[in-house]
């Protein structure tokens, strides 16, 4: 593989990740986005009650499977396939999806997978109030493409769980990524926050735990770094128990989760799970 110049963005934002990860802030962000906006709930149609918003929501839609296609064909991530559908074997209902946030893309990874198994899939997204401030047509596409926001404000949390729990009433699929930020390229999987879990176990739905490993294929983006093959693995459900409340169902699915990406982190990468100097001892449950 020839040598290329490597974007300034993309150097500053691994000198981030380094840095973060020797501290233990897994959960800031490294990327300069947008600044985020401040919503109003009340003016947020989360579940497109008004029909202005279910016509958005079917451009949108229309909008990022074609822009998703268009990255897969020009080569600009490549998706290698999916292991681990004999976990969905049977399974049918609501759901919530997580999965490890490891580049802007890897939400599609996660329909494409998933799709193999639910017929007629529809897969919503958790995201940063902060993603609804990006301009044109990804910006269209972030706000409208069945998002659902959350952010500081706890009025706008509240509308969104309750979103989510009718969506899972009605055997919907919700990805959460629990990690909160985006680190790019990044392997490793990182603490856990407990939104996801929070989400499932007041629902009384499992997670559905996928976790995306990465490898350097031939071909150079056009930031100077090898193009990256996605593989998403599907891992166990993890199932609430009736007889535990909810903060511990919580904490337990929540401990669970993290520790199959981590053994399935070892399997795949043939590594033990280690971070920087500074968090070799972090607490992850």
């Amino acid at each position: 593989m020839e040598e290329s110049i490597k974007a300034p963005d993309r150097l500053a934002v691994l000198q981030r990740i380094a840095e973060y990860e020797r501290n233990g802030f897994f959960d800031l962000d490294v990327e300069d986005d947008p600044p985020g906006i401040d919503l109003d709930p009340e003016k947020v149609d989360f579940l497109d009650k008004r029909i202005v918003n279910k016509v958005k929501t079917r451009i949108a839609n229309y909008l990022g499977k074609r822009f998703f296609e268009k990255i897969l064909d020009k080569k600009h991530v490549v998706f290698r396939g999916v292991s681990g559908l004999e976990n969905l074997e049977g399974y049918r209902g609501g759901a919530i999806v997580t999965c490890n946030h490891c580049h802007r893309f890897d939400n599609y990874a996660v329909y494409l997978g998933l799709k193999k198994h639910f017929k007629r899939f529809r897969l919503y997204k958790v995201v940063r109030e902060g993603n609804y401030a990006f301009p044109g047509k990804l910006g269209f596409i972030l706000r409208n493409c069945d998002t659902l926001p959350v952010g500081g404000d706890h009025r706008l949390t509240a509308e969104c769980m309750k979103a989510v729990k009718t969506l899972l009433d009605k055997n919907k699929k919700v990805l959460v990524y629990p990690e909160q930020g985006m680190w790019w390229n990044y392997k490793k999987p990182r603490p856990l926050k407990r939104g996801a879990f929070l989400f499932a176990a007041k629902s009384d739905a499992p997670i559905i735990p996928c976790f995306i490993t990465l490898k350097d294929c031939d071909k150079v983006g056009e930031d100077g770094f090898p193009v990256q093959e996605f593989t998403l693995h599907i891992l166990p459900l993890i199932r609430a128990d009736k007889n535990l409340s909810v903060k511990e169902n919580c904490d337990r699915m929540r401990a669970k989760n993290f520790e199959l990406w981590k053994n399935l982190y070892e399997k795949v990468y043939g590594e033990p799970l280690r971070y920087g100097d500074g968090a070799a001892n972090f607490s992850f449950h």
